[in-house]
C-alpha cells in the first residue's frame, strides 16, 4: 500500500476512534456499532480484498475494544459498580462463545456478515427510538444459566465485533441487577469478549492470502492503534458532554444515524 494511503487511513482511523470514544462516553454505546461499518468502507476505499473486508473490520473492532473496555472497567470498579461474581460466571461462557465467533464469521462470509450487522444496527436503532428500558426481574440468574447466556453473548458479540453491552445489560437487568451495576459489569464482560474474539479472528485468518501488510489474521494493527488511541482520549469528553446535551434528542439523532448505516451496509452487501 502506498505511504500516502497508509497516512490517510491512519488519519481516518484517528477521527473514527475519536468519534466512537465520544459516543461511548456520551451515550454508553459500544464503539463497534460505528467502527465496523466505517472500517469496512475505509478498507474498501483502500482497495483491500473484498472477500476479507467484513472479517477485517470486525476483527479490528474487537481488538480496539480490548483497550477501551479495560479503561471503562477500571473506572466502574473504582465506583463499586462491577458485580465480579456474575462477570466470572458469564465469562466462562464468553470464552467459548467468543472463540467460536471468529471461526463462524469466516464460515458465513462477508456478504452474510454485512447483512447481519446491518439488521442488528436497525434493531438497535429501533430500540433507541422507542426508549425501551429492560424491566428489573425478581430473581438473580443461576450460575449455569449465566454460563449459557455468556456463550451466546460471546459468540454473537465476537461475530459482529461489538462489546456485548446491548445483550449483557438487558440480561443483568432482567435478573435483578441494578442498572449502574449492569452497565459496569457489562463493561467488564467486554474485555473477555474482545480478547478471546480477537484471538479467534487472528487464528481463523492466519495464512489467508490477500490480507494487507500490518495484519495478523483478520486484525489490522495500524487501524487498531489509531482507533484505540483516539477513543481512549476522547471518551472523557463524551462523559462531560453527557451532562450538557439533551440525551433524548441525542439518542434519536444517533438512532437515525445507525439506521442509515444499517441500510447502507445491507444495500451494499446485496448489490455487490
Amino acid at each position: 500500500m502506498p505511504l500516502v494511503n497508509i497516512f490517510l487511513l491512519l488519519t481516518a482511523c484517528l477521527v473514527l476512534g475519536g468519534f466512537a470514544g465520544v459516543l461511548a462516553g456520551l451515550l454508553g454505546v459500544g464503539g463497534g456499532l460505528v467502527i465496523v461499518p466505517v472500517l469496512a468502507a475505509l478498507y474498501h476505499l483502500q482497495g483491500f480484498e473484498t472477500a476479507h473486508l467484513m472479517q477485517l473490520a470486525i476483527g479490528t473492532s474487537l481488538a480496539t475494544i480490548v483497550f477501551t473496555s479495560l479503561s471503562s472497567t477500571l473506572a466502574h470498579h473504582r465506583r463499586g459498580a462491577v458485580h465480579w461474581r456474575l462477570v466470572a460466571q458469564l465469562s466462562l461462557g464468553i470464552a467459548l462463545g467468543g472463540w467460536l465467533g471468529g471461526f463462524l464469521a469466516v464460515w458465513l462470509g462477508g456478504v452474510v456478515l454485512a447483512v447481519l450487522f446491518g439488521v442488528f444496527e436497525l434493531v438497535i436503532a429501533g430500540q433507541m427510538l422507542s426508549s425501551y428500558v429492560p424491566r428489573i426481574g425478581h430473581s438473580a440468574a443461576g450460575g449455569p444459566r449465566n454460563v449459557l447466556a455468556g456463550a451466546f453473548i460471546g459468540a454473537f458479540s465476537a461475530l459482529l465485533g461489538i462489546g456485548g453491552g446491548t445483550l449483557t445489560v438487558p440480561w443483568m437487568s432482567w435478573h435483578n441487577i441494578g442498572m449502574r451495576a449492569a452497565v459496569g459489569s457489562s463493561a467488564a464482560c467486554g474485555f473477555p469478549i474482545a480478547l478471546v474474539g480477537t484471538a479467534g479472528f487472528v487464528v481463523s485468518g492466519w495464512g489467508q492470502t490477500g490480507l494487507p501488510p500490518g495484519s495478523s489474521g483478520y486484525v489490522y494493527w495500524p487501524a487498531v492503534a489509531g482507533i484505540s488511541l483516539a477513543s481512549v482520549l476522547s471518551a472523557p469528553l463524551g462523559a462531560r458532554l453527557a451532562h450538557r446535551i439533551d440525551q433524548d434528542l441525542l439518542r434519536r439523532v444517533f438512532a437515525l444515524f445507525l439506521a442509515c448505516l444499517g441500510v447502507a451496509m445491507i444495500s451494499r452487501a446485496l448489490l455487490s
